[in-house]
C-alpha cells in the first residue's frame, strides 16, 4: 500500500553526524522544475551517467535545501544555505550518497510498507541466499521409456 502524507512539511534528514539538512518534500513539480533546470539540460549527451547523477542531484538540492546545521564555512563559522553553498556540500562524497539514498532514490522508488515485502534494490533475488546444498556428483541421464 502506498501512503501519501498530505502534510507536505519539510522534514529533517541527517547526512552525517552533526550535519543534517530540512529538505521540502519530493514532489512530483520539484522534481519536473529539476529535470528543467538549465544546468540539467546543458549536461552533454555523451555525458557519462555519473556526470548527470551529480548534475540532477546538486540541481534538486538547490531547490529542496531550507536550511541546514552543522555546516560552516573554511574558517568554521555557520554559513547559510546557497547553491554555491549546496553545490560544495554534495562535492563531499559521504554526503552525496547519504542525499541519493536517503532522498533521492526514495522518490524514485515507492517505498514499500513495512509489512511488506520490499523488492530487492539490484532485482528480485539479488538479495536471496541459496538454500539447497550442492550435488556430491551429477545426476544420471534419466532412463527412455
Amino acid at each position: 500500500m502506498l501512503t501519501l502524507d498530505l502534510t507536505n512539511t519539510p522534514r529533517w534528514h541527517d547526512l552525517a553526524p552533526g550535519i543534517r539538512v530540512q529538505l521540502r518534500p519530493l514532489t512530483t513539480a520539484l522534481m519536473v522544475a529539476t529535470r528543467s533546470d538549465p544546468v540539467v539540460e546543458a549536461v552533454p549527451e555523451e555525458a557519462s551517467d555519473e556526470e548527470r547523477a551529480v548534475a540532477f542531484a546538486k540541481a534538486l538540492a538547490r531547490r529542496a535545501v531550507l536550511a541546514w546545521e552543522g555546516i560552516g564555512d573554511a574558517d568554521g563559522k555557520p554559513i547559510d544555505p546557497s547553491p554555491e553553498a549546496v553545490d560544495a556540500l554534495l562535492d563531499v562524497w559521504p554526503i552525496f550518497e547519504v542525499f541519493q539514498l536517503t532522498y533521492v532514490s526514495k522518490g524514485l522508488l515507492l517505498e514499500q510498507e513495512k509489512n511488506v515485502s520490499a523488492l530487492s534494490l539490484n532485482g528480485p533475488s539479488a538479495g536471496a541466499s541459496g538454500t539447497a546444498k550442492p550435488a556430491r556428483k551429477p545426476a544420471r541421464t534419466a532412463r527412455r521409456g
